[in-house]
């Protein structure tokens, strides 16, 4: 089925400099300066996203649109203004680190109000019923920000900025943020610890980022106690085992809650190729949980559904997991073939290992449902 589909990008988002690195590392000492892209969190992976949907022939049929930077109000409902204070000063400054593993450059400041700016647009878009959902292109990214703590390569907090305005200027109660970045969401899941009005679930490479986190214990505290999810799976976990993961818990889970929108935090790191993660999903992966959560939106939002970008930095291979995405959202089959995707599928894990999978995440399910 066709439908209303806004994707949201700017090209200023592509612009915020992350330094001299090598994957992660900053260059110097006995870190040689790299000959290729540089930093993972590179703008090319989102860049040639955007670029396969235009050569494609799906960016003419989706409502293209730009926004406003997030204002000052929006983003101190999240963030303290002494954070935002040393954030801006750091921009105005021509960059640096503003946290271990959070580079800037001139103007970052700025192009981070885009980004989340880019985030509440397309909620209030799809809340607004302009939309049938839409795609935030939001670099850079926010999921694992603190209040007052910037951390992996995310300085504001994108989605939640998004979701504390549309509460105050569209009356928006319930809902549910599903992060499929192959992290943790822990910003996302510290913002709302104690809160009963949004559901965070977080399905993540067991121990992979924060370094040694799996949080299957952690389900919230106060109010929000029961309102935290966390599905930690093994390194190497594929198709198989985010689709049970999905199936036994996300989407009961958001059925128990009956949202009135849904967010998705749709990083692509746990594609095959990604080299800051271990997992093996292919395109038709990201494709079959975007059409789970589109379902599920479906049944209990009105098809009110959100997807922000996060990670992914395997700049061969993001492009053809967000086409399938925005082709999913979108209801628009274009012609583009993956080129990999018959070879990971082949790489998937044996049946022995997703049994021991499906076994965890059944356990898992028994816990969240008590």
């Amino acid at each position: 089925m066709k439908r209303k589909t806004g994707f949201f990008f700017d090209e200023r988002c592509f612009w915020h400099s992350t330094g001299l690195h090598a994957t992660t590392l900053p260059v110097g000492g006995w870190v040689q300066p790299p000959a290729g892209a540089g930093h993972a969190e590179s703008p090319e992976t989102k860049r040639r996203m955007k670029n396969l949907m235009d050569v494609s022939g799906l960016s003419c049929q989706l409502q293209l649109q730009s926004a406003e930077l997030a204002d000052e109000d929006d983003l101190r409902r999240i963030h303290p203004a002494d954070y935002l204070q040393r954030f801006k000063q750091l921009s105005d400054n021509g960059g640096g680190m503003l946290g271990e593993e959070a580079p800037l450059g001139p103007g970052s400041y700025d192009i981070a109000r885009l980004s989340a700016g880019l985030a509440c647009a397309a909620l209030e878009s799809v809340l607004r019923g302009e939309l049938d959902n839409a795609y935030a292109l939001s670099r850079p990214p926010g999921h694992h920000c603190l209040p007052d703590r910037s951390m992996g390569f995310c300085f504001l907090a994108n989605i939640a900025i998004a979701i504390e305005r549309a509460k105050a200027k569209c009356a928006l109660g319930k809902v549910a943020v599903i992060d499929w970045d192959v992290h943790h969401g822990n910003g996302t899941q510290h913002i709302y610890w104690q809160r009963d009005d949004v559901l965070t679930l977080s399905l993540h490479q067991d121990g992979c980022f924060p370094a040694g986190y799996a949080g299957e214990q952690d389900r919230g505290a106060g109010a929000g106690l029961g309102c935290n999810i966390n599905i930690p799976l093994m390194a190497g976990a594929g198709d198989d085992s985010y689709l049970y993961a999905m199936r036994q818990i996300v989407i009961p889970a958001l059925e128990r809650f009956q949202p009135e929108v849904i967010i998705v935090a749709c990083g692509y790191d746990a594609n095959a190729l990604d080299p800051l993660a271990r997992m093996l999903l292919h395109s038709d992966s990201f494709r079959m949980m975007t059409a789970l959560v589109q379902d599920a939106a479906d049944r209990l939002c009105g098809g009110k559904l959100l997807m922000v970008h996060e990670g992914g930095y395997a700049e061969s291979y993001v492009p053809f997991c967000g086409l399938a995405v925005m082709e999913q959202l979108s209801g628009i089959r274009t012609e583009v073939q993956d080129p990999l995707l018959a070879f990971i599928q082949q790489q998937q894990p044996r049946e022995a290992f997703n049994r021991f999978q499906r076994d965890a995440i059944d356990q898992l399910a028994r816990q969240f449902s008590l």
